[in-house]
């Protein structure tokens, strides 16, 4: 792509981010030639400031990133990368580079997503015993059956003026709906693509 602006280094800001959940997973530095392989590879590949040579995310690792899409901001100075993560994304064994806060509350907003989701993920792959959460996966007609029940209980809730009701409904049939969207191995890359066909 012609028309990124590099900066006096030669570099430009790469902003990670997961395709499905849409985390912020990392941020480092791209040069020309580390965009030329992203592109080549459909791999992330970065400069690196401190031992001055390209990198392939997950080399030696194995924790690669798979890109979905790459945009650029309005000035052609910063990069957005979607990915497919494989693994976690810091070098520190956390799924994302941004874990610290150091200022206000991450709990009322969508970071809880990506954090429930690993969770169930984690149950699927190894089961806890007395877990709520294995008792569904484990159960197939159970866990389509909450999801129902669920969601009639979202839309009864709905109905009403209890705003606390509604709220926990909501929060009760995201849980169970991830755990069907695990449980069934659903694409969540292709439920966007459709969602993104149906807009209008």
């Amino acid at each position: 792509m012609s028309g990124l602006k590099f900066d006096e280094k030669g570099l430009i800001p790469v902003i990670v981010q997961d395709s499905v959940t849409n985390e912020v997973l990392m941020m480092a530095y791209a040069n020309q030639e580390a965009y030329d392989m992203m592109i080549e590879t459909g791999k992330v590949h970065f400069f690196s400031r401190s031992r001055q040579k390209l990198w392939m995310k997950g080399e030696t690792s194995g924790n690669v990133q798979d890109i979905i899409s790459i945009q650029t901001d309005c000035d052609s100075d910063c990069l957005l990368v979607r990915v497919r993560q494989t693994g976690v994304a810091c070098h520190l064994n956390r799924p994302s580079c941004f874990a610290d806060v150091v200022h206000g509350d991450v709990r009322p907003t969508a970071q809880i997503i990506p954090e429930l989701w690993r969770v169930i993920k984690d149950r699927k792959a190894n089961p806890v015993e007395g877990s709520y959460t294995n008792k569904l996966l484990s159960n197939e007609d159970l866990m389509l059956k909450k999801l129902i029940e669920e969601a009639g209980e979202t839309a009864l809730a709905a109905k009403g003026t209890d705003k606390k009701m509604q709220t926990w409904e909501v929060a009760d049939l995201i849980f169970h709906l991830l755990v069907v969207i695990e449980g069934k191995d659903i694409d969540m890359n292709e439920v966007y693509r459709m969602l993104a066909e149906r807009r209008k």
